[in-house]
């Protein structure tokens, strides 16, 4: 996925109550700043995460820019009756990992994954190893660990403060509910450490047995998608030995 973002201006009367029947966290939340979540399948699985902001009286919709435009028909798809408008903006995404700025927003997954902030230009050029700092939060990346596979809980966005079990209805809610209310999770997303060099989407196999897949790589540090029942202390990518503590 690139690392460029889309960013949408959902504006109209119904802009709140319209997203709140859609995505999978409380858009009330909005009131004490950014909001991150998701938009699912019926049947439960993942089409896009994205950030929420306060903008005037409409919402900022701040997503992956490969995703957008899939994104943007969703949304009309679902727009029917309701008073709302999904537009483009020319306003830019700038991330950082010092003091949130005024105009800023602390990121709502994980402190350590900075503030971002939406702004009239780009942003000069930024050397943060944005990789390592998800690997060490345990936040899955768009288009690396998210996928069109994916279950939200399986990667973790309860933790991540992706998800509100309280809210009501949403596409994809019944799922969602079931998996966090009546089964225990057996795969799901965790760090690991390599002795060793495998690249992103390498299979993990511990005793001839598939295991998962591994994802995201900075130096010896990884994330990788495990059935939790086949993983072990010490397993194998490639030729590399992934290093896994349940």
């Amino acid at each position: 996925m690139s690392q460029s973002r889309m960013l949408l201006a959902i504006t109209g009367p119904d802009a709140r109550s319209f997203l709140q029947g859609l995505i999978t966290n409380d858009i009330k939340k909005l009131d004490q700043g950014l909001v991150y979540a998701a938009i699912l399948t019926p049947q439960g699985k993942y089409l896009a995460d994205f950030f929420l902001a306060p903008q005037g009286d409409g919402v900022l919709l701040d997503v992956d820019a490969d995703l957008g435009e899939m994104l943007k028909k969703r949304l009309t798809m679902y727009k029917l009756r309701a008073d709302v408008t999904i537009a483009d903006t020319e306003l830019h995404m700038h991330r950082g990992t010092d003091d949130v700025p005024a105009d800023g927003f602390a990121d709502p997954r994980d402190p350590s994954l900075g503030w971002r902030a939406y702004r009239d230009t780009p942003q000069s050029e930024d050397t943060t190893d944005w990789t390592a700092l998800h690997i060490a939060a345990l936040a899955p990346q768009t288009g690396e660990e998210l996928t069109a596979d994916s279950y939200i809980l399986e990667m973790g966005f309860e933790r991540l403060n992706g998800v509100d079990f309280r809210k009501g209805c949403y596409v994809g809610q019944e799922v969602t509910a079931r998996m966090k209310h009546k089964t225990e999770l057996r795969k799901g997303l965790a760090k690991v450490t390599l002795t060793g060099t495998a690249a992103p989407g390498t299979p993990i196999t511990a005793n001839g047995k598939a295991v998962g897949t591994l994802h995201s790589v900075s130096g010896d540090q990884a994330l990788a998608y495990l059935r939790y029942d086949r993983a072990q202390p010490d397993m194998q990518a490639g030729e590399a030995t992934v290093h896994y503590s349940a």
